[in-house]
């Protein structure tokens, strides 16, 4: 009787670790994952820094050959006011509200951009400035790297999404409160091509 009692302790005791170490993997291939969802949203954070950093110079540079178009260089201008004004906390990723304010915001910058670049057409001199193609050269720089850290950043946050509703995950990662990532999404309207019109 006691053989026999002991055998199916050792059953459980073992079922049990097996149990714990396939919750242990589970989670700790949950924290990986997340951890590369945040570190991809570090990288998305940074090249939307850089784009903001360059406009104070672009701005200075097409204010001295384009002053009286104000309007267009104070949109621009309070653009990047609006989205030095969200409040980026670790949370967004997991807030929708906060997340879609984010991305507007940043669409709201590269809109403004866009109508910037639009307005130097007008300028042939400022368009022939070292300064200005540099800057424009580093701008279209940033925009293409925001575009790369932002397709990188949802292809994490794909793998994340999908690790934490696969079966066991799911079971792990509710215990655990890990909750869905948020995708960055086009901006509405950016499925039309744009309309440029050489006649002004």
């Amino acid at each position: 009787m006691k053989k026999g009692l002991l055998i199916g302790l050792g059953i459980i005791v073992v079922l049990v670790l097996i149990i714990g170490f396939a919750i242990q993997g589970t989670y700790n291939d949950i924290v990986a994952k997340e951890q590369e969802v945040s570190q991809q949203w570090a990288q998305v954070e940074n090249v939307y820094q850089r784009r903001a950093d360059l406009i104070p110079n672009l701005v200075a540079t097409v204010k001295g050959y384009a002053a009286h178009e104000s309007e267009v260089l104070e949109t621009v201008t309070a653009s990047r006011a609006q989205v030095g004004s969200v409040r980026v906390t670790p949370d967004i990723l997991n807030n929708q509200a906060e997340f879609q304010k984010f991305q507007q915001a940043q669409a709201g910058l590269s809109s403004a951009l866009s109508r910037l670049m639009l307005v130097v057409e007008r300028y042939p001199d400022l368009k022939a400035n070292q300064n200005f193609l540099e800057l424009q050269s580093q701008l279209e720089g940033s925009e293409n790297r925001i575009a790369q850290e932002r397709k990188r950043f949802n292809e994490s946050a794909q793998a994340y999404n999908t690790r934490i509703k696969q079966f066991p995950a799911v079971i792990v990662a509710k215990s655990f409160g890990f909750n869905e990532k948020q995708y960055f999404q086009s901006t509405p309207g950016s499925e039309k091509p744009p309309v440029v019109n050489f006649g002004k």
